[in-house]
């Protein structure tokens, strides 16, 4: 079974980061939100380990500060906003165009039974 959840042990191991920077991370990427179980520990899925290589990225291998990869990550965020927010537009429309076809539909039986 594939896991869901990961600790901050295991994603140090994988990342290749300590866990007092990916505590440090937390502080300084908004992004980077892991939850917390009922025992107070992080759990980090998938997504945040994505993220996590994603800062490493910008910061080790890009050269990024702190701050410039903040600014990349919030920029990131947007065009990723804008992206869903022009998806449910066109969905919308999508959705007016159906109810149009089937209000003209419904006008057409009747016009059609009235002419017989």
């Amino acid at each position: 079974m594939k896991r869901l959840y990961f600790s901050i042990a295991q994603v140090s191991k994988v990342t290749g980061i300590k866990p007092y920077v990916l505590r440090y991370w937390e502080t300084e990427f908004s992004e980077l939100r892991p939850a917390k179980n009922s025992a107070g520990n992080r759990v980090y899925r998938k997504s945040d380990i994505k993220m996590v290589f994603l800062i490493k990225r910008l910061l080790y291998q890009e050269k990024y500060t702190i701050e410039g990869a903040r600014q990349f990550l919030h920029r990131l965020r947007q065009q990723r906003d804008k992206k869903l927010q022009m998806s449910l537009n066109e969905m919308n429309k999508g959705d007016l165009l159906q109810e149009i076809r089937k209000t003209l539909l419904e006008m057409l039986k009747i016009l059609e039974g009235g002419s017989e």
